[in-house]
């Protein structure tokens, strides 16, 4: 049985919704591409003052961007 690493944030989703790439958010909020790939595949995740410059280069509300840990 392979085991799913937990998914905290959003930025793959909300980077996909809105058409624009992980370099794109790298370059816009002067992290590393790799960083940047790393929070979107949930291998770290950003600071929160990261995830604020995150959300208003993405023109969300943070909360957008924090996967939702209720079970529906």
């Amino acid at each position: 049985m392979v085991q799913r690493k937990p998914v905290y944030n959003r930025i793959k989703a909300v980077l996909a919704e809105q058409g624009k790439a992980n370099l794109w958010l790298a370059e816009t909020i002067g992290k590393n591409k790799a960083t940047v790939s790393k929070w979107c595949t949930n291998e770290t995740q950003p600071s929160l003052e990261t995830l604020f410059q995150i959300a208003e280069a993405l023109n969300v509300e943070v909360r957008e961007l924090i996967a939702s840990r209720k079970v529906k």
